[in-house]
């Protein structure tokens, strides 16, 4: 009788047959918790069927899992895709993070399969999923970084050299907690911004509470990102902007709908972004305004104020 030989460690078959788009997918799930079938494949793929018969193989090797929220109404939701165990191991290991909790993966899908506010999260993934989707087919532009709104969760992560030292006590409660940041790149020139996603189910001083504490960020540091506002309607931005029409944000706040963007068939990237407190129309993303100097020497970008400073664009009649 033969010996038989040893079946090959999962991991290591994983690895073997993985690919650099598959390790991009895998450290989004890991950092971003969901996303669905029609993002993936919109984000990192060709088509929704190449991305299908991917996601499938990759389900096999129990890289990642899916579930299926129901629909109130009947029906259901497409697959939702989260990291499997071994999908854990891998990015842990690509990481350089050690080896994950055993039921890891198992604990997270519970809590997400159990979030109220899961179309929240897809929402504000979202966001990030059409920049990819965007960079994807324009040459020369990339989407650098996309961080999850846990990066912010910490007191002291907003605290820079030379900014005020109150900022590492003020915690969670005291400054914002954004949904999600990035890095936009186009052509070398980049901007780093913030995302704050609103289904409209939140009353406007939910929203002009976290503006305040974008502005108590201004005011005590010495960078300043723009604040881009997703929302629902154009009423929402229109009720928005007037509530704010007297208090003139020195933060730099920009707003746009997902009315609008549909009915532009527009990415984020675009023309889409009306910045609040000032004249009418709207910016690229590029175009808008920050102040960050580390930004800009670790982007080896010209900084802001070469063309525009952006602490003083707040003067300017855009």
């Amino acid at each position: 009788m033969r010996n038989r030989l040893p079946s090959a460690d999962p991991l290591l078959r994983l690895q073997a047959s993985i690919t650099a788009r598959d390790d991009q997918l895998l450290g989004w799930l890991y950092d971003h918790g969901v996303l669905t079938t029609d993002q993936i494949a919109t984000a990192l793929f060709p088509s929704l069927d190449f991305a299908q018969r991917r996601l499938r193989r990759l389900t096999v090797l129990r890289a990642v899992d899916r579930f299926r929220p129901n629909k109130a109404d009947g029906g259901s939701y497409p697959y939702h895709y989260v990291l499997d165990q071994l999908g854990y191991d891998h990015v842990h290991a690509q990481r350089g993070l050690g080896a994950p909790r055993r039921d890891q993966a198992r604990r997270r899908k519970q809590s997400l399969t159990r979030r109220p506010d899961l179309p929240h999260l897809l929402g504000g993934n979202q966001v990030f999923i059409d920049l990819a989707a965007h960079a994807r087919i324009h040459l020369n532009n990339h989407l650098d970084r996309w961080q999850p709104a846990a990066a912010f969760h910490d007191p002291g992560v907003f605290y820079r050299e030379g900014g005020n030292p109150e900022m590492m006590v003020h915690g969670p409660t005291g400054l914002p907690r954004p949904d999600g940041a990035g890095v936009w790149t186009e052509h070398g020139r980049s901007v780093p911004f913030f995302i704050e996603y609103d289904t409209g189910l939140e009353r406007l001083d939910i929203l002009t509470e976290k503006i305040a504490k974008y502005e108590r960020v201004y005011a005590m540091s010495t960078w300043a990102w723009p604040v881009l506002f997703h929302l629902p309607s154009a009423r929402r931005e229109t009720n928005l902007h007037h509530r704010l029409a007297e208090a003139r944000p020195r933060a730099v706040i920009a707003t746009t709908t997902a009315g609008l963007r549909t009915a532009l068939g527009a990415s984020p990237a675009e023309q889409v972004w009306q910045l609040i407190g000032r004249s009418a129309g709207r910016h690229r993303l590029i175009d808008l305004p920050y102040t960050d100097p580390h930004h800009d020497d670790e982007y080896d970008n010209a900084p802001y104020s070469d063309h525009e400073d952006a602490r003083s664009h707040q003067q300017l009649d855009l």
